[in-house]
């Protein structure tokens, strides 16, 4: 599935969209390059499940959490150094969450995550539009 979000706007609404589709125990990976959206879909994302305190990257707690219609787990793997570092931290919990987890910066521990992981992926254009793609997961989304 993909979607072209124009304005930061855009990018928030598609998380509100997205976010009427999870389930309990979801394992979100938002990947991009800095500056792509992740957050603001994030936003976006906890809004959707009435979550109406301010959203901000974890980049140096590692991990936010919220209450909403579900639990929402958000982090930031920025500055991990890796798989090692996530498991001394008890990362494993966030991949089978009582909630949603939210995964900023997956990449570094991609050999863990799920097979149900959900992948959104979020592509800046040369226009600085965006194009948001979403794979995986065990059931079906829209962002219309």
């Amino acid at each position: 599935m993909e979607y072209l979000s124009e304005t930061a706007g855009d990018t928030e609404k598609a998380g509100r969209e997205f976010a009427r589709h999870l389930r309990k125990g979801d394992v979100v990976s938002l990947r991009g390059s800095l500056g792509a959206g992740k957050t603001v879909f994030a936003k976006g994302i906890a809004r959707g499940l009435g979550i109406t305190e301010a959203i901000v990257s974890p980049t140096f707690t590692l991990v936010q959490e919220y209450d909403g219609t579900m639990k929402l787990f958000h982090l930031d793997l920025y500055r991990l150094s890796g798989e090692d570092e996530f498991e001394s931290m008890g990362g494993e919990d966030f991949l089978y969450p009582d909630g949603i987890s939210l995964i900023e910066w997956s990449e570094k521990i991609e050999d863990m995550l799920p097979e149900s992981t959900i992948f959104v992926d979020i592509t800046i254009r040369d226009d600085q539009a965006r194009i948001i793609r979403v794979e995986g997961g065990n059931h079906e989304y829209s962002l219309s």
